[in-house]
């Protein structure tokens, strides 16, 4: 049993299993009734995205260099709150016991909240698929 990292809006992976959405912003376009059909996501877990404030600092300028890692620290502070903290513990926990997987919409995953997110699940000793 593992967790999958995701780009949503992509092809599942076999035995991926649930898709949970970690995005601040529904996709443009699709009806709610086609978000698990089309390969978004099963379920939405915006309280794992970046705030409204962090998403338009990275949107503002490409993540590089300082701007990155500005960026990834903001985001872990704000999935220390006691809120995203308790999500992400039991995310981890449950990787042991079902697979599933949690995405973003971003082309590049190596500047996108969901490397850091990665992270943050291995460090609670999440079981994540290479």
């Amino acid at each position: 049993m593992t967790i999958r990292i995701a780009r949503l809006g992509t092809p599942r992976a076999p035995r991926e299993g649930l898709r949970l959405g970690t995005v601040r912003r529904l996709p443009r376009g699709v009806r709610k009734t086609d978000y698990a059909r089309l390969d978004w996501f099963d379920l939405w877990l915006p309280e794992l995205a970046p705030s409204d404030k962090l998403f338009a600092f990275a949107r503002a300028a490409p993540l590089e260099g300082k701007r990155w890692t500005g960026f990834a620290r903001r985001y872990r502070r704000e999935m220390s709150a006691p809120g995203p903290a308790r999500i992400i513990e039991m995310l981890a926990r449950l990787s042991r016991q079902a697979d599933f997987s949690v995405g973003c919409y971003c082309e590049d995953e190596s500047r996108c909240h969901r490397s850091v997110l990665r992270e943050l699940l291995r460090d609670r000793g999440a079981k994540i698929a290479a």
